[in-house]
This record gives structure tokens, C-alpha cells and sequence, in this order.
């Protein structure tokens, strides 16, 4: 079997985790096989609405990159820098479609930050540019959900970004984008739109972020880059709902709740 253009986990009615495709928008797959590696069909397609979607990845690291859109490096106040600026999220972050972000005790600013997720297939080590492509399995949806508060109290990110709920992925991975310079993506609160840019104005393209993580750590299959956001990042309440856009991706919704 050829690799499916989308790829994912669903949780099916009888509880069960399992590897699926998405044929068309109403209907899951599932899947005998490993993400990395040959799947086959199982069985019967199924209505999405009769499965759970879960994370299409769970990442052993997500590496995140600041300030990769210029118009968001100047509504922060952040400078320009040569080489791209990273930092580590924590996997515990990571939840999927539907499940809810939640509010973290203490911080009165938490924001949405669409981005363009990376899903590492191929180990990478020391990569080129030229190469960085061909060791990436897919792309999906991200919301790098931020602590604001936090983050400029800190003047660094670990806490400001690594609250559990803070990294929503999803809906599955899209394997088949030819060029993930040429993307829309979009956040809408509501029915309010946010964000709305393109991955065609990063600072540093995709190639060029994985190749540059590439010579400070080892990047493994299942890991997740989150590539930067576009202008236009803002406050998020108890009660909203999120939802990312990214063309020939998907769309990631997920609701917001005040801290338990």
C-alpha cells in the first residue's frame, strides 16, 4: 500500500488506539502497520463521528522556533537575529482535536499561536538543507499556546509554554505537501479571525530550521518542530473555541476551559 496523504491515531468505539487514514472528510480508515513504516487497511472504513481524534503523533521532543514571521517579531518587540532561535516544549503538552485547553492557575494572558508543525520520519543527524526535506514524514496543525505573562516575567520560555493542553495537534499528519513554503494558515477565536498569513514569509523556511536543529541534537522519528506564527497572536477566555487553518492540512478546533 502506497503512504496515505493522511495519517493519524483515532481512539474507535470499543476504546481501542489505532493507526488510521482518512480517505475524505467523513470517514477514518483504520490501519495494521506503524507510522514510519508499511501500513495496511483493517477492516471497514468507519464515520468519523463514530471514533475519537487523538494526537497523530506523539512526539518524544517538540522543538519550537521564536519569532520566525517578521510581523510577529515586531508586535512582540522581538529583533531580527541571523540564525533561527529555539526552544523546547514539553511533550506533556500535546492533546488533539476536540480536547480542551485548559486556562493554568496564576496567569492572567494565555494567547493562540497557529503554526506549521513538522513530523519528523527519518532520523536527523548533521543534515543539509538540500537534505532536511526528505526526513520529514508530514506536516499538521499546531496552536503554541503561551503563557504570556509568564514569558515576560521569565524572559524564557519553559514555563510560559509548557503547561499541559499548551501544544493542541492535529487533525493527522498530511504526507503529500510538495512545498510547505506555500501555505495559508489561519486562527480563528469564534468567529473572529486572528491570524491569517502564509508559511511563504518565514524568516527561515522549513529546510533551513531542520537543518540547523539538525547540528545541535538528533532529531527522531515521531518528533515535532513547530516552525513559528504569524502577526496577530491574542488573548484566549474560558469558554472560547480555537480553530487553525492550514491549507491542504486541516483544521484543529479545540475549546478552552478556565483552570480546574
Amino acid at each position: 500500500m502506497t503512504r496515505p496523504a493522511r495519517l493519524g491515531r483515532i481512539r474507535d468505539a470499543e476504546g481501542r488506539l489505532r493507526l488510521a487514514e482518512f480517505p475524505d472528510p467523513h470517514h477514518a480508515q483504520p490501519l495494521l502497520g506503524d507510522l514510519f513504516g508499511r501500513v495496511l487497511p483493517a477492516g471497514d472504513r468507519v464515520p468519523l463521528a463514530d471514533v475519537t481524534l487523538l494526537p497523530p503523533v506523539q512526539p518524544g521532543k517538540i522543538v519550537a522556533v521564536a519569532a520566525n514571521y517578521r510581523k510577529h517579531a515586531r508586535e512582540m518587540g522581538r529583533e531580527i537575529t541571523s540564525d533561527p532561535r529555539i526552544f523546547l516544549k514539553a511533550p506533556s503538552t500535546v492533546i488533539g482535536p476536540g480536547a480542551p485547553i485548559p486556562l493554568p492557575h496564576g496567569s492572567e494572558r494565555v494567547d493562540h499561536e497557529v503554526e506549521l508543525a513538522v513530523v519528523i520520519g527519518r532520523a536527523m543527524k548533521r543534515v543539509t538543507t538540500a537534505e532536511a526535506l526528505d526526513h520529514v514524514l508530514g506536516y499538521t496543525c499546531a496552536n503554541d499556546v503561551t503563557a504570556r505573562d509568564f514569558q515576560k516575567i521569565d524572559r524564557v520560555f519553559g514555563r510560559a509554554k509548557s503547561f499541559d493542553g499548551f501544544c493542541p495537534l492535529g487533525p493527522w499528519i498530511a504526507t503529500d505537501i510538495p512545498d510547505p513554503q506555500a501555505l495559508g494558515l489561519r486562527c480563528r477565536v469564534g468567529d473572529a479571525l486572528r491570524q491569517d498569513g502564509t508559511t511563504a514569509n518565514m524568516l527561515h523556511p522549513v529546510a533551513e530550521l531542520l537543518a540547523f536543529i539538525s547540528q545541535i541534537m538528533t532529531l527522531h522519528p515521531a518528533d515535532v518542530v513547530l516552525t513559528g506564527t504569524p502577526a496577530g497572536v491574542g488573548p484566549l477566555y474560558a469558554g472560547d473555541v480555537v480553530t487553525l487553518e492550514i491549507d491542504g492540512v486541516g483544521t484543529l478546533t479545540n475549546p478552552v476551559v478556565a483552570a480546574s
